[in-house]
């Protein structure tokens, strides 16, 4: 008899989601202070296209609780081609979120907007 362990959070089939990072930094607001940071490289084979996006998971009492949230997108264009794909998320000294696209060959520096 084969069986399967079932995860503790799906982000769904395809997704690739290679890239995590946990946030306790300040520089967002607070909905963000607990969580992760994941970033979905994205699907090549699939259609639909799934992934191609930074979202962020909810955590409370150390488990996820609640859906992802879409916090950097637009890295498909209009005919679904990849114009990026991100991969490795990070945090930086003043709690900015740095998100490496390895086929837009940049690292995006994401924050709040200024007040």
């Amino acid at each position: 008899m084969q069986s399967a362990i079932v995860p503790d959070y799906a982000l769904g089939a395809h997704t690739a989601s290679l890239g995590l990072t946990f946030y306790d930094a300040k520089a967002f607001p607070q909905h963000y202070w607990n969580g992760a940071f994941i970033g979905q490289h994205g699907s090549w084979n699939r259609k639909p296209r799934s992934g191609y996006k930074v979202v962020f998971v909810p955590f409370n009492d150390s488990k996820p609780s609640g859906p992802p949230e879409d916090i950097l997108t637009g890295f498909l264009s209009s005919n679904r081609h990849a114009k990026g794909r991100p991969v490795g998320v990070a945090v930086d000294h003043t709690g900015a979120l740095l998100v490496a696209d390895d086929v837009g060959n940049a690292v995006w520096r994401v924050a709040p907007a200024a007040k």
